[in-house]
């Protein structure tokens, strides 16, 4: 009975760390951004290096674990979506544009996000999929609807969103910016009538500044 005992208080002690650990994370990430010391948030949540890294064997494994917490949030505005809104064009700009906040809850969250796309043994893999998914399941139902171009893939769309997540932080941005650059990405997926920018071929319908002399710097 004794050793039964003893087994449930260290889970109940593990499991008790381990929510602690990931409340500490998100404070600490809230402040400083991703790229801020794991050792640090081992030493504000009063546990040893060797405890964090037991539970988070790395930074992308604690991000997934923090994700997942959060899960509920887009989940419900997942669900608010497909319950209220009727036009599938309008479903999937108010889905990337939830996507879009959902991605920006740590400053540079976008960045191991975009690289665990090409390691497929990051942590981060399976949330990333997760949200490719839907991407998906709103993205062919606004194409089924003749609202988005057929070229258009769900992958993309996600890169699309962690780019601009990524720009929103940038040193030139403003508090116009995400709107702008969200616009400029639905001209790029929208069919013409749904502020398209391109044309049903993908060659893009706006004239492009020229380049060399007299051309405007990039």
């Amino acid at each position: 009975m004794g050793g039964a005992g003893e087994t449930r208080r260290a889970r109940s002690d593990k499991q008790r760390n381990r929510t602690h650990i990931l409340e500490v994370a998100e404070e600490y990430f809230t402040e400083q951004g991703v790229s801020g010391s794991m050792d640090a948030i081992a030493r504000r949540a009063g546990v040893g290096p060797g405890t964090l890294y037991r539970h988070f064997p790395n930074r992308e494994a604690l991000l997934a674990a923090l994700l997942r917490a959060r899960d509920e949030e887009l989940v419900s505005r997942r669900t608010a979506i497909e319950r209220d809104v009727a036009d599938p064009v309008t479903a999937l700009e108010q889905w990337l544009e939830a996507l879009g906040e959902y991605v920006t809850a740590f400053d540079g969250l976008p960045e191991p996000l975009r690289a665990a796309l090409s390691e497929d043994t990051s942590p981060l893999v399976i949330a990333c999929e997760g949200f490719i998914t839907v991407t998906d399941h709103f993205l062919v139902a606004a194409q089924r609807a003749g609202g988005a171009h057929h070229w258009i893939r769900a992958r993309d769309l996600f890169l699309s969103v962690l780019s601009t997540a990524w720009a929103r932080s940038a040193v030139l941005a403003d508090e116009t910016s995400a709107d702008a650059l969200r616009a400029i990405v639905r001209s790029g997926w929208a069919t013409a009538g749904n502020g398209a920018g391109r044309t049903g071929d993908g060659v893009s319908a706006t004239r492009l500044p020229p380049t060399g002399r007299g051309a405007a710097p990039l």
